[in-house]
């Protein structure tokens, strides 16, 4: 009789394993997703960053909207990931006056396709937005 019970009970272990695994592998995935989140929030936070500093150093004439958007995806072309979406950063330059003490405004904006979880959760399917500013004062 008892042999008859430990027979029934060889495949619990599977059967288990088989309920839990999808469980672990979504949750893993969700934290690399979460993980390249983060980094490219980063990368785009050091672009603002990159571009707000090269175009408020002295320079004769002023670094021009052109050349300091110019850096700035030079710098999200290097270091952002995005496992080929073609997902490119947008950026606008704002200043008011090119003398010293004024205010040079760098943002950039980046969209962020998910790669495995809007097949899994619906509302996240579009993504999500990533912005960055910097404001820094000429020199």
């Amino acid at each position: 009789m008892i042999r008859k019970i430990w027979k029934r009970q060889e495949g619990q272990s599977l059967v288990e394993f088989a309920i839990v695994a999808p469980v672990l592998l979504l949750l893993l995935l969700g934290i690399v997703e979460f993980g390249l989140i983060l980094f490219n929030q980063h990368v785009i936070t050091n672009a603002s960053r990159e571009g707000a500093r090269f175009g408020i150093v002295v320079e004769t004439p002023r670094r021009t909207a052109a050349e300091i958007e110019a850096v700035v995806d030079a710098y999200c072309a290097n270091h952002l990931v995005t496992f080929g979406t073609g997902g490119t950063p947008t950026t606008s330059v704002t200043f008011v006056g090119q003398t010293f003490g004024d205010d040079l405004t760098v943002e950039v904006d980046f969209h962020y396709d998910f790669l495995v979880l809007p097949n899994f959760i619906s509302t996240l399917a579009g993504g999500i937005d990533l912005r960055a500013d910097t404001t820094m004062k000429y020199e």
